[in-house]
């Protein structure tokens, strides 16, 4: 079911070899992980393109985090294939996939509570200009932290700026390292609604200025509506759905997932 729904083709329709990945893209083919003899993920294909904004939701437990440990390194897949720019991250360690150009932020911020905002940027900026090689153009620390609205702010210490600018600085580390592929777990958790307003046009403006496609994991399905140009839906470990956020959201299925969870507004 998840190919068919990747590729736009009708489930009733004739079964074919897979066409070939666009030249750019982020490309996962039937991924699983088991953790003893439950599936975490299965079968999952999914495929962000340069420059894509993709979104991925699912109530809790439907093996969200759990695909984005697998893209970037922190997990080993059991099957499938994960391939950056037609480059295998399978194997690769967590920097490795950093380095390949794969860049990520985290459901819980996890920024360097004894540095500054410019000293947290910095480590990911000095690391890729010493071993990114391609990608994106690498940015300087100062046009990063004026892009992120953190430019004023460059010296105080991490962890005591307000809640929403530390989700800015995490965001502004991860861009430091230039990635090819920027992957946001719940970026717009604990905003509210003017931050969460703020963030949309902050995640379409870093695709423009800096040409990396995001991946976007989010429980807020009006930020999901307003922010992505596709919407993939994750379900006890496997893609129920793909497509524009309208149709997905309000799809019967993807409702009855919803309101069937208890911890999910409806989609409508």
């Amino acid at each position: 079911m998840a190919l068919e729904a990747d590729l736009g083709v009708d489930e009733g329709a004739p079964k074919g070899p897979l066409p070939a990945a666009p030249a750019r893209c982020l490309d996962i083919v039937d991924l699983s992980k088991r953790f003893g003899g439950v599936y975490a993920v299965r079968g999952v294909t999914l495929r962000c393109g340069a420059g894509e904004i993709l979104g991925l939701i699912g109530p809790n437990g439907a093996g969200k985090s759990t695909l984005i440990n697998l893209i970037t390194g922190t997990l080993r897949p059991d099957t499938g294939a994960v391939t950056m720019d037609g480059r295998s991250l399978v194997g690769l360690t967590v920097p490795q996939c950093a380095r390949a150009g794969v860049g990520r932020t985290f459901q819980n911020i996890r920024l360097f509570a004894h540095l500054t905002v410019r000293q947290n940027v910095e480590v990911a900026h000095t690391t890729a200009s010493r071993h990114r090689v391609g990608g994106p153009e690498l940015h300087s620390i100062d046009d990063l932290l004026s892009r992120m609205g953190l430019a004023a702010l460059a010296e105080r210490m991490a962890t005591t700026l307000p809640y929403g600018l530390q989700r800015r600085l995490e965001i502004a580390r991860a861009l430091a390292l230039a990635p090819s592929y920027l992957l946001l777990d719940e970026p717009a958790a604990g905003m509210n609604d003017t931050e969460s307003e703020q963030l949309v046009d902050l995640i379409q403006k870093i695709r423009d200025d800096f040409g990396c496609g995001v991946l976007v994991i989010e429980h807020d399905l009006r930020f999901i509506r307003r922010v992505c140009e596709r919407v993939a839906v994750l379900h006890m470990g496997e893609i129920l759905t793909i497509g524009g956020p309208e149709d997905v959201l309000n799809d019967p299925r993807v409702i009855d997932v919803y309101i069937g969870g208890g911890d999910e507004e409806e989609p409508t």
